[in-house]
């Protein structure tokens, strides 16, 4: 089992976050999660690694319901997900043999193991996961400040891949993207999920990125899901919100054509 929410209410204050959320991530799935800004998208995340814990309802991790676990417990959970942020937070004072290596010196991540890693076998952890996402060595001693923005993304990426994870959860992977590096982003995204055979959720604002990249998109609007489908379910929407973004989407390309479409 992949990831499950079930009737999950969060409310900050008298502001309503989610009310009543329940759906559920397959094994290996690809799950964009869209809404306006506001719309409760990066609380959902925040749910599943337990640093929010529902007012009611139940988040599940595989068989695992990480809404009644302790902050210790919640370690073995966290193990198994990766945190890709929207902005790269690369440690500025290490190289990025060090920045992606550093997850797999963290006593927590050491304790899952048998015996301690050796350093040739972290130097063939961190080149593989560079290789992953198309860095090759040379960049290993190079300073993160010496990096294009799009590289350094990738090192946090291959990072958060260093210990393994089985489930990869991106909080607005693209923004502040060329449009390049965006769609450079996303094939990353699938070819991960694929090779790895991890599940991804993406939350994201872009339904363009979605379009290309998901499995299913699931849509948030005033603290419900105002659906969720295959992308072909979801260019097939009647909902005005989805016919909103498809449009806005559509009008990256064709701004001329959308005119007096209402």
């Amino acid at each position: 089992m992949g990831i499950r929410f079930n009737c999950v209410c969060k409310r900050f204050g008298p502001k309503i976050i989610l009310n009543d959320v329940s759906f559920e991530v397959s094994d290996g799935e690809i799950l964009f999660i869209l809404g306006k800004s506001g719309a409760g998208k990066s609380v959902t995340l925040k749910h599943i690694v337990g640093v929010l814990k529902p007012d009611s309802g139940s988040v599940f991790v595989g068989d695992t319901n990480v809404s009644i676990l302790s902050d210790e417990a919640l370690t073995a959970v966290r193990r198994q997900c990766g945190m890709v942020f929207q902005h790269p937070a690369l440690l500025d004072s290490l190289t990025v043999y060090q920045n992606v290596s550093f997850g797999l010196r963290t006593p927590q991540y050491l304790a899952s193991l048998e015996r301690p890693l050796t350093e040739n076998e972290i130097q063939k952890i961190v080149i593989e996961k560079l290789s992953l996402v198309n860095l090759g060595s040379d960049v290993l001693d190079k300073m993160p400040s010496a990096l294009s923005y799009g590289m350094q993304k990738r090192v946090s990426l291959a990072r958060t891949l260093a210990p393994s994870p089985r489930y990869l959860l991106f909080d607005e992977p693209t923004t502040g993207l060329d449009p390049i590096t965006t769609n450079a982003v996303n094939d990353l995204i699938f070819e991960l999920s694929r090779k790895l055979n991890v599940t991804s959720i993406v939350v994201s604002h872009d339904m363009q990125c979605a379009l290309k990249t998901a499995d299913r998109i699931l849509v948030l609007d005033q603290a419900k899901i105002l659906t969720i489908g295959s992308v072909s379910e979801i260019k097939q929407s009647n909902e005005k919100l989805v016919k909103d973004f498809l449009e806005e989407t559509l009008a990256l390309f064709l701004p001329s054509s959308i005119g007096g479409h209402g």
